[in-house]
């Protein structure tokens, strides 16, 4: 099901239904007691995209420290996101299949089950002002509901079914605004119902993925199959070109990657570029290492595991990548990034690992957002074309 369908169906179906479930809930509420409880089993509902699971993690370890249970609900190209810490045990992790629309109503049913059988008592819904994430929120039947809460807001109604309401501040990073959901569900909400603390720098610091030795090797042998003359004492410089359908404004042209590849191999002699990515972005890989024409730029797309990126982030110096996953997977790790920001604006989807956002700051950027659902008409992404690659080669130089 492509994105389009996915955001005319949380419009079109999710608003009546919102409006319908508020008034079920204020009708239970007659029946319903009025003392909310302690959590213990605790589910967070994050669909869409799988930097934001990696955001959210130092929240999920704060709800863990409380000696919580923690689970999750995802789609299912999104689990692998939650493999790389593994804040959340396999088998708590309920999946929904978007392939189509039978799929996902069937699963969204399934789901209610799975909730009573696990006890579910309270929900945080990580989305930005999702109808479908509100109503799965209060399917679960989770006592505790939390979640972002529109207040003087227009155009993002989604009920009044939440029992934390929490303010969504446009004006600092996301993974501030997942703290201020898990602790809102704790205490410390005044009378007016805002969280009024202050959340440290510290707290939503990424922990650090464990590379074993036998790890380090099986990346590596992979790296020496598939390039030529390469051993452990080069470096390697990961590139990925590619930032996936959700939201393709966010792309660094290729041409661009082609250009900056040969200024780095011109630069230095003893790096190999490898091109990352998934099996289905060979293709696009592809062509920018047949453009490069050079034997230490290698087409790297699918050979390596989704668990296994970490490990080759920690044999690679540095990471060259458009705002999307990786740029939020390598911070499990060391690697020094470089991210390409332009739609969206790293004040608030920044990497929290050794990152460093590259972004020309032109007066239209950032063009998607919460009240947008992030979808823009930009059909020409100039914040990113005017980024050259000798601006670029220079940063990374200076780096390596």
């Amino acid at each position: 099901m492509n994105i389009n369908a996915m955001r005319n169906i949380d419009f079109y179906i999710g608003v009546p239904l919102c409006f319908l479930v508020t008034c079920l809930d204020f009708i239970l509420q007659i029946f319903r007691s009025q003392k909310l409880p302690s959590p213990k089993n605790i589910l967070f509902i994050e669909l869409s995209e799988m930097g934001s699971a990696i955001l959210a993690d130092p929240c999920m370890r704060k709800a863990r420290s409380w000696d919580c249970e923690l689970f999750f609900l995802i789609f299912n190209k999104n689990k692998a996101s939650l493999y790389l810490l593994q804040t959340v045990k396999d088998e708590n992790i309920f999946v929904l299949r978007e392939r189509n629309l039978f799929l996902l109503l069937w699963d969204s049913l399934r789901f209610i089950f799975w909730c009573r059988q696990r006890k579910i008592d309270s929900c945080v819904d990580l989305e930005l002002f999702s109808r479908v994430t509100a109503l799965l929120t209060w399917a679960s039947f989770a006592q505790n509901r939390v979640g972002f809460h529109r207040y003087h807001q227009e155009g993002l109604y989604r009920g009044e079914i939440l029992t934390h309401r929490v303010p969504y501040n446009a004006h600092t990073h996301i993974a501030h605004n997942f703290m201020n959901l898990i602790e809102s569900l704790v205490g410390g909400v005044s009378s007016d119902g805002f969280l009024k603390q202050t959340i440290e720098k510290q707290d939503i610091k990424m922990a650090q993925a464990e590379i074993t030795k036998d790890m380090r090797r099986a990346v590596e042998d992979k790296i020496k199959k598939a390039t030529v003359g390469w051993n452990s004492n080069q470096g390697i410089v990961l590139i990925n070109a590619n930032a996936g359908e959700f939201l393709p404004q966010r792309k660094w042209p290729k041409e661009y990657f082609m250009r900056l590849i040969r200024l780095l191999l011109e630069s230095r002699q003893d790096i190999y570029i490898l091109l990352t990515g998934a099996p289905n972005e060979s293709d696009e890989n592809n062509w920018i290492s047949t453009a490069v024409g050079h034997a230490r730029c290698v087409n790297f797309s699918g050979c390596v595991f989704f668990e296994e990126l970490p490990t080759l982030y920690s044999l690679a110096k540095v990471l060259i990548t458009n705002d999307s996953g990786p740029g939020h997977f390598s911070s499990v790790t060391n690697i020094r990034s470089f991210v390409f920001f332009g739609p969206e604006t790293p004040s608030l989807y920044g990497s929290l690992g050794n990152s460093s956002a590259i972004y020309s700051h032109m007066s239209c950027s950032p063009c998607v957002s919460a009240t947008n659902h992030r979808k823009t008409e930009c059909t020409d992404n100039l914040c990113l074309k005017v980024i050259s690659p000798e601006s670029v080669v220079k940063k990374v130089i200076a780096v390596l």
